[in-house]
C-alpha cells in the first residue's frame, strides 16, 4: 500500500454506504477525512494492525486529502512519531490505514450521527 492509492477494507465499505446513506454526504474522501480525524485525536494505539483492503472503495491521495495534503501527512507523521515509529513511507501509509479504518468503525459506532449537521456537533463536543 502507499499514500498514492488508498484502498478500503470490505467492512468499511459497507459501513460507508451506510454512513452515505444516513448523513447524506455523497462522497467517500469527506467521511475518510472524518474518520481519520476521530482516530488520530484518539491517543491510544489502534488495536487492528493490519488491514485487508479488498473492497472496490479506492481513491488517490489528492482525493482523499485535497488541498490539505500536507496537513493530514503531517498529522500522520507527528502520530508515527508519537507512536515511535520510524517515518517512512510504508510505516506512514499503513499508520493512514489503520487510523481510517479505526475512523470508519467510531463513525459507525456514534449512533448520535445521523446527519452532518450531528457530525459537526459531535466533533464539536
Amino acid at each position: 500500500m502507499s499514500l498514492e492509492t488508498i484502498r478500503l477494507s470490505q467492512p468499511a465499505r459497507d459501513t460507508l454506504v451506510r454512513l452515505k446513506r444516513t448523513t447524506g454526504i455523497k462522497n467517500w474522501n469527506v467521511l475518510c477525512r472524518w474518520a481519520l480525524a476521530l482516530s488520530l485525536h484518539d491517543s491510544s494505539t489502534p488495536l487492528v494492525k493490519e488491514i485487508v483492503a479488498d473492497s472496490n472503495v479506492e481513491m488517490n491521495w489528492k482525493t482523499f486529502a485535497g488541498s490539505y495534503g500536507d496537513v493530514y501527512l503531517a498529522l500522520l507523521k507527528h502520530r508515527c512519531a508519537a507512536d515511535g515509529e520510524p517515518i517512512t513511507d510504508e510505516v506512514v501509509s499503513r499508520t493512514l490505514s489503520i487510523h481510517l479504518h479505526r475512523g470508519i468503525g467510531y463513525l459507525a459506532g456514534n449512533k448520535d450521527v445521523r446527519t452532518i449537521r450531528e457530525l459537526v456537533a459531535s466533533a464539536a463536543e
